[in-house]
């Protein structure tokens, strides 16, 4: 029988790309990944409009649910080291048709995802500046069509979104080793900002806020009660978005068998722990009703009173959703070279740049398609774009789990689930009881989303896909 990696996607070999990623960065990596938009933005919306103060129990189930993936993930990128994320593990467990699916869907993720966060990254700027007592032309802050805070004035191109993602694609393609150290510097300093939220707003919380700590349901399902949490749960969920992006490094990780699930786990552990906290400290200081805006924490500090520590959170939150974008447009790149390597795509977005060694054209348009996006287009409409594949792409993992376990049992993996296979059906229905919480729209997009691949597949991507010397159907 051949060795799995020989058919993982993407190929086996290292395409060029300089190891240069330990535990610690690809902890880095994923933290950098998940608190970002989740922390900063959702937190609020979520206990003031579903769940109350029980918002820490939607970011706890959320959690859950993304443990048992994490889990899966974690076994199949120690089996199966390759860069690729998802589509990798699926093209090896499940075959062609189904790897070109999945990865299709990852690209929606990765770039809906990139821009949306851009977007809310350019909302916190035009803030910050503004407590500064510097404005921003209003029609260079919005989408085409968008009302601005000026009367009159409707947006044009939202340039401070296009501009980060600009800067950031330049990091990428300049090098893996340097983005990962500026990644680490920001991914340190919100976390301190975080960790300070929690223990200075710790300090004024006013448990009478917390009662009830569930509110009675108002009759329609997802408004309080546990329809709320569960509601809650769903809705959280963006926030955890990006801690697949960890797999794609694994062709740039030191011992990616022993440092990839090490990554993966605890990047979600720390991020979980720190939603739960940060939930917390919020509905204890402010009455969970108030907490509907788009910065929460800020509405936190201004009960506490220090200046100081808002304009510092908003730094920690442009930071914060630096890393997001930092990471998806990385993993983004890497998802598409290894569908190249297989074929699926054209050879273009398999190049590495000899000097630089990263997919560096390719990283250049994605980063410009991106931009384009996300000066284009509202954040709500990108936004709801995002979930959907992503979900999907998760119940597959756990559908390879359980497949590779059945069809190569002989196989070594330094890394198992455990309580296989309850662990991965568990996961596959979380995600599919996620995915049917999703409004009907959201549905529509995807199919959309789906034809179109599908004629691109059909059309390019079978016909000219290499051969496989991998797992045997």
């Amino acid at each position: 029988m051949a060795d799995l990696r020989d058919g993982a996607g993407g190929a086996a070999q290292d395409g060029g790309f300089a190891r240069s990623l330990g535990p610690w960065s690809l902890t880095a990596l994923g933290v950098g990944a998940i608190i970002g938009a989740g922390i900063f933005v959702l937190t609020g919306a979520a206990a003031a409009r579903y769940a109350g103060p029980a918002v820490v129990l939607s970011f706890a189930l959320a959690g859950c649910a993304c443990a048992v993936v994490a889990l899966c993930y974690a076994e199949l990128a120690a089996l199966i080291p390759v860069s690729g994320s998802t589509y990798s593990y699926v093209y090896a467990a499940l075959g062609e048709i189904f790897a070109w699916i999945i990865g299709w869907d990852l690209v929606l993720e990765y770039a809906m995802g990139a821009a949306t966060v851009a977007v809310g990254w350019s909302g916190y700027l035009v803030s910050l500046l503004a407590s500064l007592g510097l404005h921003l032309p209003p029609q260079f802050t919005a989408p085409p069509g968008a009302h601005t805070a000026v009367a009159g004035v409707t947006g044009l191109f939202n340039v401070p979104a296009a501009g980060v993602v600009a800067v950031i694609t330049g990091l990428l393609v300049i090098g893996t080793r340097e983005s990962a150290r500026v990644n680490n510097i920001m991914v340190g300093f919100k976390l301190a900002v975080v960790l300070v939220v929690i223990v200075v707003g710790g300090l004024h919380v006013a448990p009478a806020h917390w009662t009830p700590f569930m509110p009675a349901n108002s009759g329609e399902f997802g408004h309080f009660g546990w329809s709320g949490v569960l509601r809650g749960a769903a809705v959280v969920f963006f926030a955890y978005i990006g801690f697949d992006a960890v797999s794609t490094a694994a062709q740039e990780a030191h011992e990616p068998q022993r440092s990839v699930p090490i990554g993966l786990v605890a990047s979600l552990a720390i991020c979980t722990a720190l939603y739960i906290g940060v939930a917390a400290v919020l509905t204890g200081v402010v009455p969970y009703p108030k907490l509907d805006r788009p910065d929460p924490i800020s509405a936190a500090i201004d009960v506490i009173g220090l200046p100081w520590l808002a304009v510092t959170v908003k730094f920690a939150a442009l930071a914060g959703l630096t890393t997001v974008i930092l990471v998806l447009l990385f993993g983004q790149a890497r998802i598409m070279y290894a569908m190249a390597s297989d074929g699926l795509l054209p050879a273009f977005f398999s190049r590495v740049n000899p000097r630089f060694r990263t997919p560096a054209a390719s990283q250049i348009l994605l980063g410009l398609l991106v931009a384009a996006v996300a000066g284009l287009f509202p954040i709500d409409l990108l936004g709801e774009m995002v979930s959907i594949g992503t979900l999907a792409a998760f119940a597959l993992v756990c559908v390879a789990v359980m497949y590779l376990r059945h069809s190569h049992p002989e196989t070594p993996r330094p890394f198992r689930v455990p309580g296989s296979p309850a662990i991965p059906t568990l996961g596959v229905l979380a995600c599919l009881g996620l995915m049917a919480g999703l409004p009907w729209e959201t549905w529509a997009r995807l199919l959309v989303w789906l034809v179109l691949g599908m004629a691109i597949y059909f059309f390019y991507g079978h016909r000219h896909a290499q051969s496989r010397q991998g797992v045997k159907h």
